[in-house]
């Protein structure tokens, strides 16, 4: 029975030493006190009482938050800063052998990197760099943790807080700027629509003046080419005279009726040639000797 028991208690101790190691993690073994090995993914067997896992270490990547740092800008402002640190364990060794409390260290070493960047750039720099003081950052700590078995692979400022008086400042100054960008763009309007009002006076005076010189230069087209008809007319009407062999008086009397035609009543005074006033005469003249000779046969 005593055996029973002893050879229970040896398995039991044979056994305790296995270990099962999930993915992303890794033991670091000591073996007497020393380092040993270091045992990744997988079914691993620690002898018990000489060897110890030392150190349960996670792969992944960690994010650590750091509380808001005060820090003075080179215009000597006091902002509060507070930094988001990615970093991986590349060296489970050197993690665990290389400093004490990895993370803490890494936190104060991020809090003065940020106070050296900080003080070299003036408060209206600090506002607006923070992908410079980001890539900074992550370079130097990146460089110091190498020792330590990490690698920083990004530095984000989370927030910066300056004093309560300047972000007031800063407030009234963002007001004033968005008021003189909105008087700008009020202003560019107006000039915008003065513009366009003017140029659619301008297009519609222009198209007015070419819609009365169209139709002053149709009415001119219209009257030219009734005048080319009446002449083409006066032209066809004496050549069928001249065609019909009327002697020279009847022309000139047909001349005569034709400037009658030609005043139309409208005319005050019609110049009448010496011709058409011989012709006239003469006109006359028959007609009173017509006249007689009828009178004579009454009588």
């Amino acid at each position: 029975m005593p055996g029973l028991i002893v050879l229970i208690i040896i398995v039991v101790i044979a056994a305790s030493g296995i270990r099962i190691i999930s993915q992303s993690r890794a033991y670091v073994v000591e073996r007497l006190g020393a380092y040993h090995r270091t045992m990744q993914t997988g079914l691993h067997y620690v002898i018990p009482f000489i060897e110890r896992v030392a150190n349960d270490v996670s792969l992944k990547e960690i994010v650590k938050d750091f509380a808001p740092q005060p820090v003075i800008t080179k215009d000597n402002v006091t902002m509060q800063i507070d930094t988001v640190v990615y970093f991986q364990i590349t060296d489970s060794k050197l993690y665990t052998y290389g400093i004490e409390n990895p993370v803490n260290a890494i936190e104060n070493l991020t809090a003065t990197t940020l106070r050296n960047i900080i003080g070299e750039l003036e408060l209206d720099e600090t506002l607006t760099s923070r992908d410079v003081i980001n890539t900074k950052m992550r370079s130097i700590l990146d460089e110091a943790t190498d020792p330590w078995g990490v690698k920083v692979n990004r530095v984000e400022v989370k927030n910066i807080l300056p004093p309560k008086d300047i972000q007031e400042s800063m407030e009234k100054q963002m007001r004033a700027e968005r008021e003189r960008r909105e008087a700008i763009l009020k202003a560019e309007g107006e000039k915008k629509a003065a513009i366009l009002i003017a140029e659619g006076e301008k297009e519609s005076t222009i198209l007015r003046a070419d819609a009365e010189k169209e139709a002053k230069i149709r009415a001119a087209q219209g009257e030219a080419e009734a005048i080319i008809k009446i002449q083409e007319a006066t032209a066809q009407g004496l050549k069928l005279l001249k065609n019909a062999e009327m002697d020279e008086a009847v022309l000139k009397f047909k001349s005569y009726e034709a400037m009658v035609e030609v005043a139309n009543g409208n005319a005050t005074k019609i110049i009448v040639p010496s011709e058409l006033q011989n012709l006239a005469t003469v006109g006359t003249t028959i007609a009173e000797t017509i006249k007689k000779d009828e009178n004579k046969d009454i009588l």
